[in-house]
């Protein structure tokens, strides 16, 4: 009994991260907006007989039919012309900045309940036209249907005046900078609220006599379910040692967890079963649960843009200071302790070097030569430098060091190598000499 408390005590975790998943799926509110035009029209079937036969004779079905001709004409053609600037704007964005943006564009909440609400018009009006026509609704029981019409024409136009003002910025270079940005950071607020995923952290060297389960498919690890792990390490009361952390790339049969037998020997292959259920392998890396993959996406960003085609700094500066504020909210997470620990998983907090390589390294490598590149990335780094947390400025002072370098050898022109080491930390200045 206490094996299946443990499993359901996972469950609500589980499914609140499983339904947030789901709904970032563009299928999942279109087929809720179909769902809710149904019941729309059901709804309206019963307050028909509710109402007044007096009141419901005030309004004719021809009326009802005039607007939902409309909704089912209008929806159809907007749905289309909707699709059709996506479909450019992902195109645009992908070819010209980094294909990792196309993914984040398509989860855009805006766009996605606009498209949403057209469709689920669509549908009811569809609904709506066939019960008209099959005499569900006679021309004396239309009162209802038309309020309800009139009801979601005004949904209708709300979402359109909605979706023309998102027209005015989507795809446009700081928006999509702003996107990745917004991204990043709530993945890193979400990270360092339950530091290492709630679970224990691993620091150390693993235990001894630790057994090994193998990754079952090579590509990326996108999602795990901490609770579902937890459980599952309960369950057969073990300690699970994941080694490698999100979005790092495993091969078929490499080590994936390790196991620390606490009682009597486990069947490994039926463990590996439960544990697929809750530790998710796909061929692409995503954002979610992943910071580290938000930095790197940014720094693409920064990088084009500093290529001969696209050549432009202020664009790669941008990015720069954006990085620098979402590092700015790093907590090391061996020091901060979760609500509820799970004890029976073990997780590799986030490394700040790391983090720093994801973020600054192509910007730094190809911006080399940018004097006014390498001086806002010399003033992020100093502000970092006075960061709080202790393994981030000693992180963050060994990253700068090693960019000044980078910098003043890529420089030719004397004079603004000078700027550079003037631009940078006094303590690197010291290094220097």
């Amino acid at each position: 009994m206490k094996k299946l408390a443990d499993l359901f005590d996972s469950l609500p975790s589980t499914i609140l991260r499983k339904t947030r998943y789901y709904m970032r799926k563009l299928w999942v509110r279109v087929m809720l907006m179909g769902l809710l035009a149904f019941g729309a029209i059901g709804m309206s079937q019963l307050i028909e007989g509710l109402v007044p036969e007096e009141l419901a004779q005030s309004v004719t079905g021809v009326s009802a039919d005039r607007l939902l001709n409309i909704i089912a004409s209008a929806m159809l053609s907007v749905t289309i012309f909707s699709i059709t600037v996506m479909v450019s704007v992902y195109q645009s964005s992908s070819s010209q900045w980094t294909p990792r943006i196309h993914r984040l564009i398509m989860q855009d909440r805006s766009t996605q309940n606009t498209l949403a609400v057209f469709i689920g018009a669509y549908v009811y009006s569809l609904l709506g036209i066939i019960l008209r026509e099959t005499g569900v609704y006679d021309d004396e029981h239309a009162f209802v249907l038309f309020w309800m019409t009139v009801a979601v024409l005004t949904v209708i136009v709300v979402y359109l005046v909605r979706w023309v003002l998102h027209l005015q910025g989507f795809g446009q270079l700081i928006d999509i900078t702003r996107q990745i940005e917004e991204t990043t950071r709530d993945q890193f607020k979400e990270r360092l609220s339950q530091p290492c995923l709630g679970a224990r952290p691993l620091t150390g060297d693993l235990p001894d006599n630790t057994r090994v389960i193998k990754a079952w498919e090579s590509g990326y690890i996108q999602h795990i379910y901490p609770e579902a792990l937890n459980a599952v390490a309960k369950n057969y009361n073990v300690d699970l040692y994941l080694t490698e952390n999100i979005g790092s790339f495993v091969f078929l049969n490499a080590a994936l967890l390790h196991v620390h037998q606490k009682g009597d020997d486990v069947d490994l292959d039926d463990l590996r079963e439960s544990v697929r259920e809750a530790l998710v392998i796909g061929d692409l890396r995503t954002y979610d649960q992943d910071p580290r993959f938000g930095l790197i996406v940014m720094g693409e960003v920064g990088s084009k843009a500093l290529s001969p085609g696209v050549n432009d700094p202020g664009t790669a500066i941008d990015v720069i200071t954006r990085i620098g504020r979402i590092l700015s909210n790093y907590k090391d997470e061996t020091e901060t302790t979760p609500d509820e620990v799970l004890e029976n998983l073990h997780v590799r907090p986030l490394d700040p070097n790391e983090l720093l390589r994801d973020g600054f390294g192509a910007l730094s490598r190809d911006g080399a030569s940018t004097l006014e590149v390498q001086q806002r990335l010399q003033q992020i780094l100093s502000g970092l430098m006075q960061h709080p947390d202790k393994g981030l400025r000693e992180a963050t002072k060994k990253f700068a060091r090693t960019e000044l370098q980078r910098g003043i050898e890529a420089l030719p022109f004397a004079p603004d190598r000078d700027v550079l080491r003037n631009s940078a930390d006094r303590s690197l200045e010291m290094d220097q000499n």
